[in-house]
């Protein structure tokens, strides 16, 4: 499918939608202004100025109201990850992210989410980009939007069963695949026939070790499935489902929070060390523990500071 994207003013906007009312479609996205298909175009009009042409007129059409660049998108591959089509960012594609990993308190959660190619400019005009360039409350913002708009999964492991799952000899590697696999799944059902072009999954092991993982899964996701580092900024499916995954956790790391009578910190620093005593000292190790991935280094080290506090 062809695309062209043009940033119109106000007066050239007003003529557009003049210009197409005859032809003058519902199209319930948040962020649409006006929306129009002729018999070879889709037109659409967001609220930010930006008109999106698709279809095989969508060259001709966009040419009536401004420059249209003939240009092909190129993407560059991760060195680590596998060789992907030119075209990526503007294909159909289910994305998969993980968020929490290196955080000592609060939940691993793994999201998937499927944006078709005619969605893509939709979800850029919700505000996705990569996600480490938004700040945690600007997703929250975006976060409910994505969900109502997009077919996706969102899986949350509570710290008592990441806990219990590692201390059976699980590695973190091995706990995300697992995750990831099963997210992947969920979302390809609620898809029923339709396929994505590629799956692109936010590379965190070597292909090979990523489907070891997944040895013993009865079902493992393999058609068309690709790995990169980076993918954020590869496709919006995974920038999206990285805001997701990280709006869940936020979610839950607010409960935690609640429960403790202490903001949790993210990350695994210093600050860290102090909340984590803090909370050993008030509720004890067995609270913390249901808080935490208890293998961090971070349980010894509140551990040490509690017995320094204690002399």
């Amino acid at each position: 499918m062809s695309n062209q994207v043009l940033k119109l003013n106000e007066k050239k906007i007003t003529e557009l939608i003049t210009t197409y009312t005859s032809a003058k479609v519902v199209r319930n996205a948040p962020g649409v202004r006006f929306a129009a298909k002729t018999s070879d175009t889709a037109i659409t009009v967001y609220n930010s100025g930006k008109v999106l042409f698709q279809g095989g007129g969508a060259s001709r059409e966009a040419s009536r109201w401004g420059n249209v660049e003939n240009k092909k998108t190129t993407e560059k591959s991760s060195p680590k990850g596998d060789t992907l089509p030119a075209n990526l960012s503007m294909l159909s594609v289910v994305g998969s992210d993980e968020t929490g990993t290196g955080d000592f308190f609060g939940p691993v959660t793994v999201a998937a989410c499927y944006v078709p190619a005619d969605k893509i400019e939709l979800v850029r005009e919700l505000g996705v980009k990569d996600s480490k360039q938004l700040t945690d409350d600007l997703m929250r913002q975006i976060a409910p939007d994505l969900e109502a708009t997009l077919v996706h999964s969102v899986l949350t492991v509570s710290n008592p069963k990441y806990n219990e799952i590692q201390q059976q000899g699980n590695s973190q590697g091995k706990i995300k695949a697992l995750l990831h696999n099963q997210a992947l799944k969920h979302v390809l059902r609620k898809m029923a026939d339709e396929k994505p072009d590629y799956i692109l999954v936010d590379q965190f092991a070597q292909r090979g070790v990523y489907y070891n993982y997944l040895k013993d899964e009865p079902e493992v996701i393999r058609e068309n499935l690709v790995l990169s580092t980076k993918a954020e900024g590869l496709h919006v499916s995974v920038a999206a489902a990285s805001i997701i995954a990280r709006v869940a956790f936020l979610k839950e790391m607010d409960r935690l929070s609640e429960l403790s009578g202490f903001q949790l910190p993210k990350g695994a620093g210093p600050k860290v060390d102090q909340v984590a005593a803090k909370i050993l000292l008030k509720h004890g190790e067995a609270t913390l523990k249901t808080m935490t991935k208890w293998h961090f280094a971070n349980r010894e080290k509140a551990m040490k500071l509690v017995s320094s506090k204690k002399r």
